[in-house]
């Protein structure tokens, strides 16, 4: 019979509660995708206490779906970033639609990738549909809600720690496989450069939607 143990959990005011609400939110609020990396170096600590933070991410079962590959050999990052333009170019020139690449417009993207070999770390996040054993496959529930979910753990803990970071998602993604080596029951999902933004890096003007266009309330 599986062993529990007593929950203690951190006892707040509720003035203290709103006032971490608000400050948690502002910082979040900060947060941008960027796409100009400086080639500033960083410790690998930090980037090893936000997967741990991902870790901690509740999933189906506790089956904890997820392997994360940190990449920071400039050789593999090349490799990578070869790889991907390949499968962007091919993206761009013939398998986007008419709309998709309408509504990519706004961020001035195209199919070079050059941050993938400027950012100091690249961290891949794979899913796994299953896990290998022994005696064969071992199924995995609700593996894309729990990647997911513990890939926003890793956006934020990275955030919070004063990095920027970028959700890339080059399609088809198997070239990551091969390149790092992973078994054929992970597929990747995410592809994350992290460091520094450069001085002069832009972002685009975006607005998000509103409170009450994104929830409802009975």
């Amino acid at each position: 019979m599986k062993q529990f143990t007593i929950f203690k959990p951190t006892v707040l005011s509720e003035a203290e509660m709103k006032m971490r609400s608000i400050k948690f939110l502002e910082q979040m609020k900060e947060r941008r995708s960027v796409r100009a990396f400086s080639r500033k170096s960083l410790p690998a600590e930090i980037i090893e206490n936000a997967i741990k933070t991902a870790n901690t991410a509740p999933s189906g079962a506790n089956k904890q779906p997820w392997h994360f590959v940190v990449v920071g050999d400039q050789k593999i990052k090349n490799e990578i970033k070869i790889a991907a333009e390949k499968e962007e170019k091919a993206f761009y020139s013939q398998r986007a639609t008419v709309s998709w690449l309408e509504d990519l417009n706004q961020f001035g993207t195209n199919w070079e990738k050059p941050f993938l070999a400027v950012a100091p770390f690249l961290i891949v996040i794979f899913k796994k549909n299953y896990d290998l054993s022994k005696t064969g496959k071992k199924k995995n529930y609700y593996v894309n809600e729990s990647v997911g979910i513990a890939a926003g753990f890793l956006l934020a803990a990275l955030h919070n720690a004063g990095l920027v970071s970028l959700t890339h998602t080059p399609s088809p993604m198997a070239f990551l496989n091969e390149i790092l080596k992973r078994p054929i029951n992970e597929k990747p999902v995410l592809l994350i450069p992290v460091g520094y933004p450069t001085q002069d890096t832009k972002i685009p003007n975006l607005k998000k939607k509103t409170f009450k266009e994104v929830s409802t309330i009975f």
